[in-house]
């Protein structure tokens, strides 16, 4: 019926270790999750800025009713706003109109404001013994530095200098799914292990100096974040199963997110949100236990964590899946609340979540990155 996606009746299993060759009890379990963002509300005065980048009328009408339209309300960065009637877009000068900053600057920028920021999220994670942490596994797309901030969390932590670390980059939006993929693995491996899974994105040290009506809407979209995940055997949080990973056929063009002269150029194409309504649409038909939803109604689940890459994105989402609107208000709310952080925002979808979940509750995340991929999990909700 849907011949053009039929890698949605065969989601890609990577050969994980399988619980079935341990304890029928073992699973992973994501036990806390602590989440942050920079202090500076940029949002409004975004807004303000971009509509100033359009001469023509047309463009810079379109360009505010789409931002009315977003779903956003509050989006955070590491650089506070400037006084905007005097030209000044942020406090740093960072970024000045026809001289925005050079890749180097951006990066040493990140080398700079990515721990502080993943300190915050530790914090907020709570008390965790970190002498006994057996693995590091650090997920971000916005910035580059080795030694990097695998090696600055070890240090400011005072992990064991043993500890195994690895670095999930460059994924985009999707790559917290991979993350918690790999401690999944690792825990069924090692029963004793206990991983520590960080995101930590600064999307806003990636704007560019453009008149492009396309580009600066999805400058839009995005925001600064950081989330700090424990994951081990002790049943407590949401268990993790069925991880799966899907390449959307005809889709490579679509989401692009490339290292240029200034600075990471990222383009999301319109075609984004209807090639994932259909794609998902192709998965509900699937009676397949390799499938996304492994045979079951999407109403079988009683929670939906979609990454909130935007409003078009979530609702693509709720059309291709048939879903009440209720489903992906947790998703929303975060959109809302922070924009999209790349790779931190379905984890910021998952500790809202779990903080009024119920006990053996059933639930899925999703998110899309470049490729176009979609990456997904099923959860349960732990009684303990």
């Amino acid at each position: 019926m849907f011949p053009a996606f039929p890698l949605f009746c065969d989601w890609h299993i990577l050969p994980s270790i399988s619980p079935d060759l341990f304890a029928p009890a073992r699973r992973a379990y994501i036990n806390r999750i602590g989440c942050a963002v920079p202090p500076n509300d940029i949002h409004e005065g975004f807004i303000h800025f971009g509509a100033t980048l359009f001469e023509d009328t047309r463009h810079r009408s379109l360009f505010k009713r789409m931002a009315q339209r977003s779903g956003i309300a509050h989006r955070y960065s590491t650089l506070a706003l400037g006084n905007l009637d005097e030209d000044e877009i942020d406090r740093e000068g960072f970024y000045r109109r026809r001289n925005f900053p050079t890749t180097e600057v951006r990066m040493q920028r990140y080398d700079k404001h990515a721990l502080p920021l993943v300190l915050s999220a530790v914090a907020d994670l709570g008390v965790v013994d970190y002498s006994a942490i057996t693995h590091l596994i650090v997920a971000s797309c916005t910035g580059f530095t080795a030694p990097g901030v695998d090696l600055q969390v070890l240090h400011a932590l005072g992990l064991p200098t043993t500890v195994f670390r690895t670095l999930v980059s460059f994924m985009g939006c999707a790559a917290a799914v991979p993350a918690l993929r790999l401690a999944n693995d690792i825990v069924l491996a090692h029963p004793d292990a206990q991983v520590l899974v960080v995101n930590v994105e600064l999307c806003t040290l990636h704007f560019q100096d453009s008149r492009n009506l396309e580009t600066v809407l999805s400058f839009l979209l995005f925001g600064d974040g950081c989330s700090v995940a424990l994951v081990t055997s002790r049943p407590d949080g949401v268990a993790l199963e069925a991880f799966r990973s899907a390449v959307l056929p005809d889709s490579e063009t679509l989401i692009t997110w490339k290292v240029g002269n200034s600075g990471f150029d990222m383009r999301l194409a319109g075609e984004v949100p209807a090639t994932i309504a259909k794609a998902l649409g192709a998965a509900t038909e699937c009676n397949d236990p390799t499938s996304l939803l492994q045979g079951y109604a999407p109403q079988s689940f009683d929670h939906w964590m979609v990454h909130a890459g935007g409003r078009t994105v979530l609702d693509a989402v709720e059309r291709g899946l048939d879903l009440l609107p209720s489903a992906l208000a947790v998703s929303r709310s975060i959109l809302n609340d922070f924009g999209n952080m790349s790779s931190a925002t379905i984890m910021f979808a998952l500790r809202r979540m779990m903080e009024c979940a119920v006990p053996g509750q059933r639930g899925v995340a999703l998110a899309f990155g470049p490729g176009l991929v979609a990456e997904s999990f099923q959860f349960i909700v732990s009684d303990a």
